[in-house]
Formats: C-alpha cells, sequence, structure tokens
C-alpha cells in the first residue's frame, strides 16, 4: 500500500517543500554575517550571484520571495531585472531536466490515477491560465509549481509567459518591502519581512485570494 502512493514525483514533490523550510534559516544567517560583502558587491558578481541563485532556487534551495527581499534590499528597484531572469532560468532549468528525465513516462505514469489525469488534462486545456495563478500565489512552492507545469507536459512558451506575468506582482512586492527596511536583520527575521510592513500583507492577502479562486475555476473547468 505504501509504495503505491509513494511514488518517485510525489516524493521529490514532498523533497521541493521541505527543503527551502529547512534551508532559509542557514541563508538568512549567512546573509547577516555576510552583509558588508554582499554590499560591496559589483554589477559583475551580482550576475554570478543571480546564476547560482536561480539553480538553487531550481533545486528547491533558496525560496525566491526570500531572494527578493535580499535583492531588494541591496539593489532596490534594479533587482527587479535579476530576480526576473533568476526566476526564468528556474523555471527552464527544471522544465529541461525533468523532459531529459523523460517526462513524457513520468506523465503517463500519473495518468494511470484516473483523478490525476483528469486534472492533467484540465491543466493542458487552460494551461497559460493555470500557469499564471498558481506562479501568483505568494504560497505555492516555487520549485513544486515547475516540477507540476513540466510533467503537465505543458508549452514551454506558456510556462515562461505564464511564469514572468505571475511573479511580477509578488516579486515587485517583495523587492519594494526589501528596498524600505532599514535593517537586513529586521528584514529577515521578524515575521519574513513583508509580514511588518501594514498594507502589504492585504496585498499578499489578495494575491492568495485571487490565485485560489482562479486555480479553481481552471481545475472544476470553467
Amino acid at each position: 500500500m505504501i509504495s503505491n502512493k509513494l511514488t518517485l514525483p510525489a516524493v521529490v514533490s514532498a523533497l521541493m517543500t521541505v527543503a527551502p523550510l529547512l534551508t532559509s534559516s542557514f541563508i538568512t544567517y549567512q546573509v547577516l554575517v555576510n552583509e558588508p560583502v554582499l554590499a560591496a558587491l559589483t554589477a559583475g558578481q551580482w550576475v554570478g550571484v543571480t546564476v547560482v541563485c536561480a539553480l538553487a532556487s531550481a533545486l528547491a534551495l533558496m525560496p525566491p520571495t526570500f531572494l527578493a527581499l535580499v535583492f531588494g534590499y541591496f539593489l532596490g528597484w534594479n533587482a527587479l531585472i535579476p530576480l526576473f531572469a533568476l526566476n526564468m532560468v528556474a523555471i527552464l532549468f527544471v522544465n529541461t531536466a525533468v523532459h531529459w528525465l523523460d517526462g513524457d513516462r513520468l506523465r503517463h505514469h500519473l495518468e494511470q490515477n484516473p483523478k490525476v489525469g483528469q486534472i492533467l488534462d484540465r491543466i493542458g486545456q487552460r494551461e497559460l491560465r493555470f500557469i499564471f495563478f498558481a506562479k501568483l500565489s505568494p504560497v505555492l512552492p516555487f520549485a513544486v509549481t515547475n516540477l507540476v507545469f513540466a510533467l503537465s507536459g505543458a508549452r514551454l512558451y506558456n510556462v515562461l509567459l505564464g511564469g514572468f506575468l505571475g511573479m511580477v506582482p509578488r516579486t515587485a512586492l517583495a523587492v519594494w518591502a526589501g528596498s524600505q527596511a532599514r535593517e537586513l536583520r529586521a528584514l529577515l527575521t521578524q515575521s519574513g519581512g513583508m509580514a511588518n510592513l501594514g498594507w502589504t500583507q492585504g496585498i499578499v492577502a489578495a494575491l492568495l485570494l485571487v490565485s485560489v479562486v482562479g486555480l479553481w475555476r481552471v481545475l472544476k473547468g470553467k
């Protein structure tokens, strides 16, 4: 019974959900300890940091919202371009990896479950909308959604476009929160940074509500 439930995609999804939670504290400590070093980085060095963070995000080792706060703190609104690039590279990396690992076979395996197959079919019919609302959500794990997109067989164009459009509001909000923070420690250690900026909680709640309603409509075929 257990072996039938613990499929490879399920195990990978669980790891991708837990890993960012486990690594966040360690990364927070490293960022706080190395604040002077990060503050002195050149533009070229930030490019290197972006590449490393893109790979780490793809592997579920760094939450993109956390990175948006950090990048926003050090770079202000200039952080938007590297963050958008970071997200797109991470999405592309996961999509390519799944196809390299024979994603069609994995999808066929998942479709053996009628309910999962039905969900994948509905995602396929409205994949751009599904991807947009999934990426709009401030709570859905970044790496897990990328894995779902790849396994669903969604076209790469829709994955990148929907991912970009969905990430814009929450990334911009996190960058703004980071740019307004007076101290890095307060930003990263006090309830996730954005929770201390008053009305931003309302925006996060609104994004969550819109994403939930949108995903529900897609999955219900409405």
